[in-house]
């Protein structure tokens, strides 16, 4: 299969296109400086010329404090870059797989969110990605639409590395314990794309590794496991507090958990706890800080 990944450079781009070329398959590799996708003219002319049969969407506008003052650069690149993507797609007969956002929901459930539920994103870089969405399931008649949350990798700035060095670098941490969610390491979420990409089931899936924490457990748990792995002690205290005591300039869903549906109905393969994927990372960062 020829697939065509965006936001090839980003944190999970990266591991999208190790992972499909690994496993045999012809890999076209975008980022912004080899594809403009909000140029339309460009996503006509690169999809017209490569032929892929599968688009696999990760390029996003993903600065979600930075989103409430650049609205208009947010919607340019999650709605308007889907849409020229998606119409060129069509074009060429190739199924379309966007990565989307637990930032789509307003975290007022008190029940973790199905793949139907009716969404109410409340910041900006929420609205601009349920936008993407809206336009994928309009305009293409071969969509995945992939939710995921929480999402770190080896190959971006994330949660789990900041905490590493804030843990090495700060007498005392407070991390945030009143907003719960799911820990997703990309090379497990790059391994469901992998999966599902192959199939024609298509729809909206819910994606994050299993289980469920607060970030201030999240980052509890990568100390632990840090230590356990390295000898090492990370002289930080880490301490909770609420989201009134850390404002941000965007809303974050008070509760991110997402039900994982559609990937049993459809008989695919769920992605495993969230732990596991996080020690996985924690053995290949901490060796490569190392050399």
């Amino acid at each position: 299969m020829k697939v065509l990944v965006t936001g090839a450079a980003g944190q999970l781009g990266t591991d999208v296109v190790s992972l499909f070329q690994e496993a045999g398959h012809t890999v076209f590799a975008c980022d912004r400086n080899n594809l403009d996708i909000t140029d339309q003219y460009a996503c006509f002319m690169a999809l017209n010329e490569l032929k892929p049969n599968a688009v696999i969407h990760c390029a996003a506008y993903t600065a979600v404090d930075q989103a409430e003052q650049e609205v208009d650069s947010a919607f340019a690149v999650n709605a308007d870059g889907t849409r020229n993507l998606v119409i060129a797609s069509e074009r060429i007969g190739a199924k379309f797989c966007y990565i989307s956002t637990d930032y789509v929901f307003d975290g007022l459930s008190k029940e973790p969110y199905h793949e139907y539920d009716n969404t109410n994103p409340q910041s900006i870089y929420g609205k601009s990605k349920r936008a993407g969405e809206i336009l994928v399931q309009s305009l293409s008649s071969a969509y995945f639409i992939v939710r995921t949350s929480w999402v770190y990798g080896l190959h971006g700035n994330n949660f789990v590395k900041t905490m590493l060095r804030l843990g090495a670098e700060k007498p005392e941490i407070k991390v945030v314990n009143d907003q719960m969610g799911s820990p997703t390491y990309t090379v497990d979420l790059a391994n469901f794309l992998l999966e599902l990409v192959q199939t024609e089931k298509y729809g909206i899936y819910h994606a994050s590794n299993t289980g469920t924490c607060t970030w201030y457990e999240f980052a509890k748990a990568i100390f632990t496991d840090a230590e356990s792995m390295t000898g090492k002690s990370y002289p930080a205290k880490v301490y909770p507090c609420t989201t009134e005591e850390y404002p941000l300039p965007a809303s974050r869903p008070q509760n991110s958990v997402m039900e994982h549906l559609a990937i049993r109905t459809n008989g695919l393969t769920d992605l495993r706890p969230w732990r596991g994927g996080l020690r996985d990372f924690l053995k290949v960062h901490l060796i490569s800080e190392q050399e």
